[in-house]
């Protein structure tokens, strides 16, 4: 009686952990497994292993599952018969499927996807040096079943499951508002283009470059703008870029008979159909503020600057130079009712 109670024990403990093992490491998120591999710790590293190839690690435990169970039902069973006799086999049967219902699969599956985590880091060692030792047996298995569960892999997260853990995470106080509503923004880059951020030409500013700094000297003062346009003959022929600090400077030096095509920086020009992500990388590593927007027979559509891009991330930027707000908001319009169309509006708080 003693033997079949030890005997029992043993296969509901190996069914069990079976059980809890493959509902923990299939339960925890990939990016908590590649988080804690941050950490180093063996553990840790060993989780990130089997969640790399967890195909190998699933068919050990299955296979392990199924010998606790049959096998172990079979030697119980003769146990069983050689003790109580042929006439209780059924009974002890039942009783014994019913126990590997319960303690075998139910229980250990409950707190294996409860306790996912730290369920996971206990048994990624002993699943890994089991997996280890039962190599030929799921070698053969994968060879077997390798021409259904064949395919590409699936992605670890997308941008829909992070916008909804971002609004999850400010709704639980695990992340600012501000934060939760940065993060929105930031996917807006990859569906806003350089037409829709920028200035177009007919409120953009400019003057001709063949114009001494004498004659322009009263449109460089009052210009609101810290960069000026300058161009040949009209708007489509852009020469480059004045700094309004570098042309006043030239006029208190008194070189009020320079021209402007000799006071202007080079220019980057961009197409209209430019993501603003791409924008923002190309203002990164040019340096530059301002690029210039060509349309798609190379006219100059508008110009679109840093702020521009940066607006997107943050909202109206209006700072101490913006003395007439009226002619952003005018370029500005088109661009807020394309977020409000795409649902890109304030963040939702619900």
């Amino acid at each position: 009686m003693l033997q079949i109670i030890l005997v029992v024990l043993f296969v509901l403990s190996g069914s069990a952990f079976c059980a809890a093992a493959e509902t923990a490491l299939l339960s925890i998120p990939t990016i908590k497994v590649r988080q804690l591999a941050q950490s180093k710790k063996p553990t840790a590293l060993a989780l990130q292993e089997i969640r790399n190839d967890i195909n190998r690690p699933i068919a050990t435990i299955v296979i392990l599952n199924n010998i606790f169970n049959i096998v172990g039902s079979i030697i119980i069973g003769r146990l069983a018969t050689v003790v109580f006799g042929s006439a209780w086999l059924g009974m002890f049967s039942a009783v014994l499927t019913f126990l590997i219902i319960i303690f075998g699969e139910i229980v250990p599956k409950t707190l294996g996807a409860r306790y996912s985590q730290t369920l996971a880091l206990w048994f990624a060692l002993p699943v890994k040096a089991i997996a280890i030792v039962f190599t030929p047996i799921v070698w053969l298995v994968e060879k077997v079943t390798s021409p259904i569960t064949q395919g590409s892999k699936l992605p670890t997260t997308n941008e829909a499951e992070i916008r909804l853990l971002a609004r999850i995470g400010r709704q639980e106080g695990a992340i600012e508002d501000d934060e939760a509503e940065m993060i929105q923004r930031v996917f807006q880059l990859n569906d806003i283009s350089a037409a829709d951020l920028m200035t177009p030409r007919t409120i953009a500013t400019y003057l001709h470059g063949d114009l001494t700094l004498a004659e322009v000297q009263q449109d460089i003062i009052e210009s609101q703008h810290t960069r000026i346009l300058v161009i040949e003959d009209s708007i489509d022929r852009v020469i480059g870029v004045a700094l309004k600090d570098e042309l006043l400077a030239a006029i208190i030096e008194k070189k009020e008979d320079s021209t402007l095509a000799n006071l202007t920086r080079k220019v980057r020009f961009v197409p209209e159909t430019v993501r603003a992500d791409k924008l923002l990388k190309e203002f990164q590593e040019s340096r530059e503020h301002l690029m210039v927007v060509l349309d798609e027979y190379g006219g100059v559509s508008g110009v679109v600057t840093l702020e521009d891009v940066l607006e997107i991330l943050t909202g109206e930027i209006v700072d101490e130079t913006d003395r007439i707000i009226d002619l952003q908001a005018v370029a500005r319009k088109k661009r807020e009712r394309l977020l409000q169309a795409r649902g890109f509006g304030h963040f939702d708080s619900t």
